[in-house]
C-alpha cells in the first residue's frame, strides 16, 4: 500500500508529538526518583528499549538514502542516512529487511522500477523502530515504496539534464562533423555483450573489405563502478589511437545491448555524460533500449535504439558515400568527354588559323630578310674599311711609343745596376766586421764554460768515489746480506734464527739472528 504523503506526515507528526509529551511528562514525574538511582547499563538500555517499543510500536514511512547494502542468509542489512543540501550527513542508522519479507519486497521494487535495489538510491521505507541492549538502535523494514524511487530518479535525471544544458554540453558533440569517409571507429562496449556480437557481425564485413577499421575497448556497463570504467575506456582509447596514428579517429561508438533494463540507471552519470560530450569527434550511442533514454542519449551526436542500428547507420553512411562518390565520378567522366570534344574542335580551328597566319608571316619575313641582308652587307663593307685604316694608324703609334720606352728603360737599368753594386759592397763590409766581433766574444764565453764544466766534473768524480762501498767499509761501516746476496737495510727484513752475512773492509763473517729489538 502506498502512503498518502501529506495527510500521513501530519498524522504521524501529531501522534509522535503526543507520545513524546506523555513520555516527557512521565519522565518528569520520575525525574527526582531516578536521579539518585544507579542502574546497570543493560537495565538502562532495556528501559530505553521498552520506551522505544511503547512509543514507536506502529509503522511509519521514512525517506532515507542507502549508504551501504549487504545480504547474508537471505537477510538484507542497510546503512541509512540523511544529508543536508551541502551533502553533509545529519542522521544515520542501521536497517534490517528480514528474509521472510525480503523476497516479496525486492521483487516488487525491481518489477516497478526496472532496477535492483542498490546503494546511493534514495528510497521511501516503511519501518518500525527497535532498540536492543546489545545491538543498539535499528529500523526494521517491512515495505519499500518503488514509486518514490522512480520519482526521485526522474528528478535526478531532469536536474542532470538541466545542468548539462546550462553548460552547453547537450549540443556540443552534435556540432562535431561526421567525416565523409569513416575510416577508423573506436568502439566502447562490454566485452561479452550480446549487442556487441550483433555489431561485429556487420563490422567484420566492413573491415574485411578494407572499408573501415574498428578499434575495440571494453568496460563494464553495470554496477556502481560502471561510469568510472567507461570513462577510463574512453580516455585510454583516444590516447592510444592518437599516440599510434598521430591523428584523431573518425568516430566513437558506445554500445551496450543485451543487459537488463534496470542497469540503465548506472549510465546516468554526470561526469560520464560530460566527458562524452566533450570528445573532439562525433559519438554515436546504442545502449540497447527502445523506450527509456539515458543521459548519454541526450549529449551524444546521434542516438540509436540498438547496437545493430548503429552499425547499420555506419554501413548506410559508407554506402551513401560510395554511391555519392560514384555519381561524382560518372559526372566527371561525362563532363570530361564533353570538354575533350570541345577542346579538340577548338584546337583544330586554332591550328588552321595558325597555319594560315604562319604562311603569311613567313612570306613577309622572307622579303624583309632579303632587304635587310643587302643593307647589312653594305654597312659591313664600309665599317670594315674604316676599321682597317684605324688599325694601321694605331699600329704605327704603338711602334713609335715602344721604341721610346725601350730607350728610356735601358738608361734607367744602368743607373740601377751601379747603385745596387755600391750598396752591396757596403753591406758586405759591415757584415764581415760584425762577424769578427761575434767570434771574439763567443770565443771567450766558450773557454769560460769549458773551464767551469771541467771543475764540476772533477767534483762529481770525487763524490762518486766517496760513495763506493769499499770506501764506506774502510770508514768502519759494514754491509749485511742474506743467503741470496740481497742487501738488508731494515730490521723488519730479518727473522729469528736467520743466518746473515756481514761484510767488512777486510772480510766476511756469518751470524745468526736471535731476536728483534725495538722495532719501529
Amino acid at each position: 500500500m502506498q502512503p498518502n504523503q501529506p495527510n500521513l506526515d501530519q498524522l504521524d507528526r501529531l501522534e509522535q508529538l503526543d507520545q513524546l509529551k506523555q513520555l516527557e511528562s512521565s519522565m518528569t514525574d520520575h525525574h527526582y526518583e531516578l536521579e539518585e538511582t544507579v542502574l546497570k547499563l543493560s537495565d538502562y538500555l532495556k528501559t530505553v528499549e521498552v520506551v522505544v517499543k511503547e512509543t514507536f510500536a506502529h509503522h511509519v514511512w521514512v525517506k532515507a538514502e542507502i549508504r551501504n547494502l549487504s545480504s547474508k542468509s537471505g537477510h538484507y542489512y542497510f546503512e541509512l542516512a540523511e544529508k543536508d543540501d551541502s551533502g553533509k550527513i545529519i542522521a544515520s542508522c542501521r536497517g534490517n529487511l528480514w528474509r521472510f519479507q525480503a523476497e516479496r519486497t525486492l521483487k516488487k521494487f525491481a518489477q516497478s522500477t526496472g532496477m535492483q535495489l542498490t546503494r546511493d538510491l534514495t528510497v521511501m521505507l516503511k519501518v518500525t523502530a527497535n532498540m536492543h541492549p546489545q545491538y543498539g538502535f535499528s529500523l526494521t523494514i517491512v515495505d519499500i515504496d518503488p514509486n518514490y524511487t522512480i520519482g526521485d530518479l526522474a528528478r535526478q535525471y531532469t536536474a542532470m539534464l538541466d545542468r548539462l544544458t546550462g553548460e552547453g554540453l547537450t549540443e556540443l558533440n552534435k556540432s562535431c562533423p561526421v567525416p565523409l569517409d569513416i575510416q577508423n571507429v573506436i568502439v566502447i562496449a562490454p566485452e561479452k555483450a550480446a549487442g556487441l556480437g550483433d555489431f561485429r557481425a556487420e563490422a567484420d564485413h566492413l573491415q574485411a573489405y578494407g572499408a573501415c577499421q574498428f578499434h575495440y575497448h571494453y568496460a563494464t556497463f553495470q554496477g556502481n563502478h560502471a561510469p568510472k570504467e567507461i570513462r577510463h575506456a574512453i580516455t585510454d582509447s583516444m590516447k592510444r589511437f592518437e599516440s599510434k596514428h598521430h591523428c584523431l579517429p573518425d568516430l566513437m561508438v558506445v554500445i551496450r545491448g543485451g543487459g537488463a533494463v534496470g542497469d540503465l540507471g548506472y549510465l546516468n552519470d554526470y561526469e560520464l555524460a560530460a566527458l562524452l560530450a566533450e570528445q573532439p569527434i562525433a559519438v554515436w550511442v546504442g545502449i540497447g533500449h527502445e523506450r527509456d533514454r539515458v543521459i548519454l542519449d541526450e549529449v551524444a551526436h546521434s542516438s540509436f535504439d540498438t547496437p545493430s542500428k548503429v552499425i547499420n547507420a555506419i554501413v548506410h553512411h559508407q554506402r551513401t558515400m560510395a554511391e555519392t562518390a560514384q555519381g561524382y565520378m560518372d559526372s566527371i567522366e561525362r563532363l570530361s568527354k564533353q570538354q575533350l570534344q570541345l577542346v579538340q574542335a577548338n584546337t583544330q580551328r586554332l591550328l588552321n588559323q595558325v597555319q594560315a597566319k604562319s604562311i603569311s608571316q613567313l612570306t613577309k619575313v622572307q622579303q624583309d630578310s632579303e632587304h635587310a641582308m643587302q643593307s647589312i652587307q653594305r654597312t659591313a663593307h664600309r665599317q670594315l674599311k674604316q676599321a682597317q685604316q684605324q688599325s694601321n694608324q694605331q699600329l704605327q703609334k704603338i711602334q713609335r711609343d715602344s721604341r721610346q720606352q725601350i730607350k728610356q728603360a735601358t738608361i734607367s737599368i744602368s743607373h740601377y745596376v751601379d747603385s745596387i753594386r755600391q750598396q752591396a759592397g757596403n753591406q758586405l763590409k759591415q757584415a764581415n766586421e760584425l762577424t769578427e766581433q761575434y767570434y771574439q766574444q763567443n770565443k771567450g764565453l766558450a773557454y769560460q764554460s769549458m773551464t767551469q764544466a771541467k771543475k764540476d766534473s772533477e767534483h762529481l768524480r770525487e763524490i762518486i768515489l766517496l760513495q763506493n762501498p769499499r770506501n764506506v767499509l774502510q770508514q768502519g761501516y759494514a754491509m749485511i746480506k742474506d743467503d741470496n746476496g740481497q742487501i738488508l737495510t731494515s730490521a723488519t727484513q730479518l727473522q729469528p734464527q736467520q743466518t746473515i752475512h756481514i761484510e767488512m773492509r777486510d772480510g766476511e763473517v756469518l751470524a745468526n739472528v736471535e731476536r728483534q729489538v725495538n722495532l719501529q
